[in-house]
């Protein structure tokens, strides 16, 4: 597993002293929900998106790693990938996967496998 995609890139703008939780995602092709939910963790930070009506009662975990920019003005959060890669990814459920290395690997595999 890469251990780059579960760190934000200096080119995120990711200031540790922000909050993103309530941030919305975007994808390269549109919006996705908001940030319920997101970890600094060394190795494993990453942004837990409430994917709302887009996919209803879902939530989504994303590796800092795809996160290309952080607008904190604007509150916004892109991402460098498609509406439909996010969704194919492999499913989050908050309560079984929060802490889970395994789930983590798995969908590490997933983002790695996709360039950019």
């Amino acid at each position: 597993m890469d251990p780059t995609l579960w760190a934000y890139t200096p080119a995120s703008g990711r200031s540790e002293h922000n909050s993103l939780v309530g941030y919305k995602v975007e994808a390269t092709d549109g919006g996705i929900g908001k940030v319920d939910k997101h970890s600094d963790e060394v190795g494993s930070a990453h942004i837990v998106v409430d994917t709302g009506p887009w996919i209803f009662g879902k939530h989504a975990l994303l590796p800092a790693g795809i996160i290309s920019s952080i607008d904190i003005a604007a509150e916004t959060i892109h991402v460098s990938r498609t509406k439909q890669e996010i969704k194919n990814a492999p499913e989050f459920e908050k309560d079984q996967h929060a802490d889970d290395a395994g789930y983590r690997e798995r969908l590490g595999g997933y983002y790695g496998g996709f360039i950019g």
